[in-house]
Order: structure tokens, then C-alpha cells, then sequence
């Protein structure tokens, strides 16, 4: 199957060094793909070159199959939600809607069907004839996304549009973005540096580092299965630890467990563990320690534990907390590890 956007090995260089290196990416008609990654790792240079905004050095970029680098902005199937409204106050919802529409030459029945449709897709229905100032953030990036809409881009572009919203309206309008999404088989390229807005709303994540794609797969497979210490401390919660690795075995601290990746060389290494694979137990053999903290967080509760020099996080129902106090010697035991080359965690960080 033809990709609906083919990125082909595009480089965007500023002259602060920053920018993206030989990215490539292929994306499926009717799929949401994230770029995700924290401030300065390329993210936003790739979207924009996408949309026309910025020009890179080389590379190509397609749509359907056709290449757009010699298209203006406007000219190229792609729509763009930034993270301003870029409303017009002294419009009507309408009229803002409209303007594009009337750009195409749209009769003033076809026009008015369309931003009805579009306003409805959006909850935005008796909004029509508001300014943009009578509206709160999140009505008016509703109507920019609206708008966006209406143009039926081959690819739907959105440079962190939510970011501004406060966070149960984040959440809603993410929710809303994949009902849509859904409902109309776009494609669309989504840039946050939100693990959790991408992990929720995606198909599949692009983590970005240093100008250059660490990892691309599906929600589960990043958080299950980071391929880099990077993205195994960037996407959700941590506890790095230190290990020795036999080729079979990885020993850390009392514990001989079998090694889940056996290619890994022999010596030491960085053991990766989630919360939530992390469990208290009452044998003696696990990595002993003592509870610093315990924080109930509705359902479940956050233990840390002073262990050796670090400071683990363990996730146990609430229920359990009840019985734990801070300065009480507790063994901490896991069923799940990621195992990396021995580095240090501000190295992985750069």
C-alpha cells in the first residue's frame, strides 16, 4: 500500500547546529503518527517542513506519491492547527470559517453546509455567529481546528495545539481529536512533547533525540519495550539501576535474574524498571531497602524507597499502603526489567 506521506531522508541544519539529520518516515492514509520528544530535538523543524514553513537542506517529501517541496504553503494538500488560534477577533466564528472557503470560489450554500458541518464535528454548533473574544481557549481551538478541517488536507498537520488548554480541557479536546480522526480517516501528524497526550491519542510515536529518530513504534511497544535508555526515561516513569550481566543472567544487587536481552555485552549494564513492575515483598533476597515516602494518588499509591543511593518508586494499591510507614525495612522484588549498555542516565539525557 502507498504511503499516504513519505518522508525521504530530509536534513534541516541551523546555523546553531540544531535541527534534523537524514529523518525518514512513512505514514499510512487514516493514520494519527506523533513526533514526541522534549525541546530542540527536531520535531517541530519536521512538521513545518512538512507544511512549507521552513525549507530543508535535503531530502524529499511526498504526498500520495507526489513530491510537495516546490509548493508554497498554501498551495500544498496539508492543513496546520498551531498552538495560537490565529482567529480573526473581528470575524464572526463564521466568517472565520468562511474566509478560506470563499478563497476556493465556494458557492454561498455550499459554503454555508460545509462550516455547519464542520462546527457540528467540533461541538461548535450554535457558535456560528460569536467573535472568537466571546469564546473560551478551548471553543476557540475548536474553531481552529474546524477550519483546518474544512480545507479536507490530504494530511492535517498540528504543532502542539493544546498545550495552552488546562489539563482536563487537554484531555477532552484529545479525546474529541481521535473521535475525529476516526471518524473521517484523515491523517494526521501530531507534535508534543506530552508522553501522555501521545501514548493516549497515537497509531504510532516517533521519539525524537538530537535531531534524529531514537525509536518508532506503537504506544506499547515504546513503553513496554524502549529501545535506548533515552526513551525508556522519557516515556513514563523510571527506576534505573545498576547490573552485571553474564550473558545469561543480569544480577542486581541480591538478585540472579535471566537477562531478556541476550546480546547485550558482558560486564555491567543499566537495569530499567517501571513502577508498576516493582513489588514489595517479604523475602529476604530481594533489593532491600527502606520506605522514604508513601503518596496515596486515588487508586493506587506511590512507595519510594531509599535503596542504596537511589531513590526507587514502587506503584501498590491503595488498600496496601495503609499498612506501610515511613522507615520501615522493606525487600523490593520485579517481574519485569529493560537491560541497556552500561551509560550514565545524564548521558542517555543529551
Amino acid at each position: 500500500m502507498q504511503s499516504q506521506l513519505s518522508i525521504r531522508n530530509i536534513s534541516k541544519i541551523f546555523k546553531t547546529g540544531d535541527g534534523v539529520k537524514n529523518i525518514s518516515l512513512e505514514i499510512a492514509k487514516g493514520e494519527m503518527v506523533t513526533l514526541l520528544g522534549p525541546s530542540g530535538c527536531g520535531k517541530t523543524t519536521v512538521l513545518r517542513s512538512i507544511g512549507g514553513f521552513l525549507e530543508p537542506d535535503s531530502g524529499d517529501i511526498l504526498i500520495r506519491g507526489n513530491s510537495i517541496l516546490q509548493l508554497p504553503p498554501e498551495k500544498r494538500p496539508t492543513a496546520m492547527v498551531f498552538q495560537s488560534y490565529n482567529l480573526w477577533p473581528h470575524m464572526t466564528v463564521y466568517e472565520n470559517l468562511a474566509f478560506g472557503l470563499k478563497i476556493r470560489k465556494y458557492t454561498k450554500a455550499d459554503m454555508e453546509r460545509e462550516v455547519k458541518a464542520a462546527l457540528e464535528m467540533v461541538q461548535l454548533g450554535s457558535a456560528a455567529s460569536k467573535h472568537p473574544t466571546q469564546l473560551s481557549g478551548g471553543q476557540q481551538q475548536r474553531v481552529a481546528l474546524a477550519r483546518a478541517l474544512l480545507l479536507k488536507p490530504d494530511v492535517l498537520l498540528l504543532d502542539e495545539p493544546f498545550s495552552a488548554l488546562d489539563a482536563k480541557l487537554r484531555m477532552e479536546m484529545r479525546e474529541e481529536l481521535r473521535d475525529i480522526q476516526m471518524a473521517t480517516d484523515m491523517t494526521m501528524v501530531f507534535v508534543t512533547h506530552d508522553q501522555e497526550e501521545a501514548l493516549s491519542i497515537s497509531d504510532r510515536i516517533v521519539v525524537m533525540h538530537g535531531g534524529q529518530i531514537e525509536q518508532l513504534s506503537t504506544p506499547q511497544d515504546i513503553y513496554d519495550t524502549p529501545q535506548s535508555l533515552f526513551v525508556a526515561n522519557f516515556i513514563g516513569r523510571i527506576n534505573v539501576l545498576k547490573g552485571v550481566s553474564d550473558g545469561q543472567h543480569i544480577t542486581v544487587g541480591g538478585l540472579r535474574l535471566p537477562n531478556p536481552k541476550l546480546e547485550l555485552p558482558i560486564g555491567h549494564c543499566i537495569v530499567a524498571v517501571r513502577p508498576e513492575d516493582m513489588y514489595l515483598s517479604e523475602q529476604e533476597e530481594g533489593l532491600t531497602g527502606h520506605i522514604r515516602q508513601v503518596m496515596v494518588l486515588g487508586h493506587y499509591a506511590e512507595v519510594s524507597v531509599n535503596y542504596e543511593e537511589e531513590v526507587l518508586k514502587v506503584f501498590v494499591p491503595r488498600q496496601q499502603a495503609a499498612t506501610l510507614h515511613p522507615g520501615q525495612p522493606i525487600s523490593l522484588m520485579f517481574s519485569k526489567m529493560n537491560v541497556f549498555p552500561e551509560i550514565s542516565v545524564s548521558e542517555a539525557d543529551k
